[in-house]
């Protein structure tokens, strides 16, 4: 019998399938703090928990029979993550059962702010009738753009869609076979930002995302566009969104997620052009059931040795092969952030080759990483364990393959990504005394150290090229501390790398953009 442990309140229908499972004892103490949760934890297989219980390390380390702890929600900020993947406990969560609540309130929230709802009814329970304060618009015919095109996104497309909106989204994953599923037009951001009227943000919070609606976007949108969040605070810079409101260049916005949270008083909160609800996305009965279905379920498969997907950590590795890979680890991660970083296309096919010593035994941790590492850039909650599962969810194709030409190197690694449009590769390998280095990109030989902030810049190889880049960036205060240039044949294609002392800003990165040798030109964080 396993035993599994519950500490925080959740309703019998969601945890049915534990309840009826004959190989499983359900345990319910709800509040269990101290010495008590210790005391339980020491003969529980599985503990699962919501937000309430804090599962330290000490209460991990305790449980000598655990293998799983699992979270009925999202966040798992009240777990000891680091805790559990030494210990070997596998923890997971429910990334999926908010899904339909969150698509719900945001368009609830979408109709509200096109009525002006809460605004209305604040003033005649307060004794006023004054209709022509109120006129909204409809949502028949007006455009809404999607940014981040995922679970919640494409449920929202469909509730759009019923409503005769034009439903634009904007997702670096997104395909044009997935857009033509939802009957949605696919755009780039700049094409999506330009064309809402209603513009809704459904992308995690990374560092790319974060404040990507900022000043210098919402110039580009329409005048009198409507914003909403109910994603995640701080993917939209509030001081720009407060600017923009006042200015007139924003009608309205919907906010269910603040970068603070609580957050107290809120400058916006002046405005009566914006609504706003206290993070209320997953707050349904149903989704608060939903996630407990979902862990229910993942414990099980855990516990009797079956498959499982929404792993938050990565399971332990036997110790011999975890020293042997260990060495590849970071040149694995920087090979797979820079890749991933230059591809902005839907990602069809991942292709990852191994050579010299790295071709002899089991490298399969290794590929999950490089796939973590590539897809980080994009998509919200992946990890070691279910980056493959996201891939294929997504019908992204993962080929690994070993081969016996390792280019002269003891080890050598390469990574594709093949685009609709096209592809992008990158090779490297671990040089004695100097740790992991890039020795190719795309076609072009390089040997470059990766880490710290690069410029990477394909461009034409014409005289003074370099040197008008350089001084442009001298005249901006911005430090070069190491270049690599890398050609096929004079005159042609070039490309280089420069690791710069801090980030580029707007108005000088299209300055670069705009030299006629250049073709392209991005930042990226290693």
């Amino acid at each position: 019998m396993y035993k599994v442990l519950i500490t925080d309140p959740l309703s019998d229908q969601g945890i049915d399938k534990l309840l009826r499972a004959e190989d499983v004892e359900v345990v319910r103490k709800i509040g269990l703090t101290g010495e008590a949760l210790l005391s339980e934890i020491a003969t529980a297989d599985a503990l699962l928990v919501r937000s309430q219980t804090k599962v330290t390390e000490e209460v991990i380390n305790q449980g000598s029979r655990l293998k799983v702890i699992a979270r009925a929600g999202v966040g798992v900020d009240n777990i000891d993550i680091p805790a559990a993947t030494r210990k070997g406990v596998i923890v997971v969560n429910a990334p999926d059962g908010n899904t339909i609540s969150t698509a719900e309130h945001t368009f609830a929230m979408l109709i509200s702010l096109a009525r002006n709802i809460p605004q209305a009814h604040r003033t005649v329970i307060n004794g006023e009738w004054n209709r022509k304060a109120f006129v909204g618009v409809e949502l028949n015919q007006k455009t809404l753009s999607i940014i981040g095109f995922g679970r919640i996104g494409s449920e929202l497309a469909k509730r759009a869609k019923a409503f005769r909106m034009n439903v634009i989204a904007f997702d670096p994953y997104l395909t044009e076979e997935r857009a033509q599923k939802f009957g949605v037009q696919k755009a780039s951001f700049n094409e999506a930002i330009a064309a809402g009227d209603f513009i809704t943000v459904h992308t995690p919070l990374t560092k790319e995302t974060r404040h990507m609606i900022n000043h210098e976007v919402f110039d580009k949108m329409k005048d009198g566009v409507r914003i909403l969040n109910c994603a995640r605070g701080g993917i939209i810079d509030e001081t720009a969104l407060y600017d923009a409101i006042v200015s007139g260049k924003v009608a309205g916005a919907a906010l269910d997620v603040f970068e603070v949270e609580p957050p107290g008083n809120h400058p916006l909160f002046t405005l009566p052009q914006v609504i706003c609800t206290p993070h209320l996305g997953a707050s349904t009965i149903e989704a608060q059931e939903n996630v407990a279905v979902d862990v229910s379920e993942e414990v099980l498969h855990i516990l009797r040795g079956e498959p499982f997907k929404n792993a938050v950590n990565l399971p332990s590795i036997p110790a011999e092969l975890q020293q042997k890979l260990a060495p590849y680890h970071e040149l694995v991660e920087k090979l797979g952030h820079f890749v991933g970083q230059m591809t902005t296309e839907a990602i069809k096919e991942i292709t990852i080759t191994y050579a010299g010593e790295l071709a002899e035994g089991d490298v399969a941790p290794l590929t999950r990483m490089m796939l973590k590492a590539v897809l980080s850039h994009h998509l919200a909650d992946i990890n070691f364990v279910n980056a493959p599962h996201l891939a294929k969810q997504r019908g992204i194709h993962v080929l690994e393959q070993k081969s016996g030409h390792s280019h002269g190197f003891t080890q050598w690694l390469n990574i594709e990504v093949k685009t609709d449009k096209n592809q992008h590769q990158v090779s490297g390998t671990l040089l004695n005394g100097f740790g992991p280095r890039i020795i190719k990109i795309d076609q072009f030989p390089v040997d470059v150290s990766p880490k710290g902030h690069l410029l990477f810049i394909q461009h034409r190889d014409q005289p003074g090229a370099i040197g008008r880049v350089g001084t442009l960036l001298g005249s901006r205060d911005i430090n070069i501390a190491t270049m690599q240039v890398g050609r096929k044949q004079a005159g042609g294609q070039a490309i280089m790398i420069l690791r710069i002392d801090k980030a580029i800003p707007y108005d000088l990165m299209n300055a670069l953009k705009q030299m006629d040798e250049i073709q392209s030109v991005m930042e990226i964080d290693l």
